[in-house]
């Protein structure tokens, strides 16, 4: 089976990429993860307190196989042979991840961060809030900005007051840009 990274082949547009991860999902990642969580419970929070979870994870995924699954059915299967076939090599790789990567106070550490998902993250954060709607998602995006246009429209936004006062319909023309 040939292998090949997503983020870097030029011949895979990135709208695929995402569509891609999406949908599909790696189950052993679940389950490297429950391991993690259960395996830090049993050790002494002074242990705990100097490993990192996600090191652990990341040292344990590298050396298991993946278990992708691109629907229900692919996941419960996924997941019935991460249970069963794979739970020994599970928790074997998790407690060397442990042993491996316990926190070295002398060793600088820059974390991997991905900004495109903080950005996108904290936009949709900023428009719940502006659009007052806590059910906000990406998934319901076009809609609720849709409703949100229409009823402006209409005028029937209304937006809360700063300092808990009544509400006001908002003005559009005098915040014309």
């Amino acid at each position: 089976m040939p292998s090949f990274d997503l983020s870097s082949d030029s011949s895979i547009p990135h709208s695929k990429q995402q569509a891609f991860t999406k949908t599909s999902r790696n189950v052993m990642e679940v389950l490297v993860v429950e391991e993690v969580e259960k395996q830090f419970q049993s050790l002494p929070p002074k242990t705990a307190k100097y490993i990192k979870a996600n090191e652990v994870i990341a040292y344990a995924l590298n050396r298991l196989p993946a278990l992708y699954a691109t629907s229900k059915r692919g996941w419960q299967r996924q997941w019935h042979r991460g249970k069963t076939e794979m739970h020994q090599k599970i928790t074997t790789a998790v407690r060397q991840g442990i042993i491996a990567v316990q926190q070295d106070p002398l060793r600088a550490n820059d974390p991997l961060t991905f900004p495109d998902e903080k950005a996108t993250q904290t936009a949709l954060e900023g428009l719940k809030v502006l659009l007052q709607r806590e059910d906000l998602s990406w998934e319901n995006l076009t809609d609720v900005v849709e409703q949100t246009l229409i009823d402006t429209l209409r005028g029937e936004i209304t937006w809360c007051v700063p300092d808990g006062l009544d509400q006001e319909t908002l003005d559009w023309e005098q915040h014309q840009i």
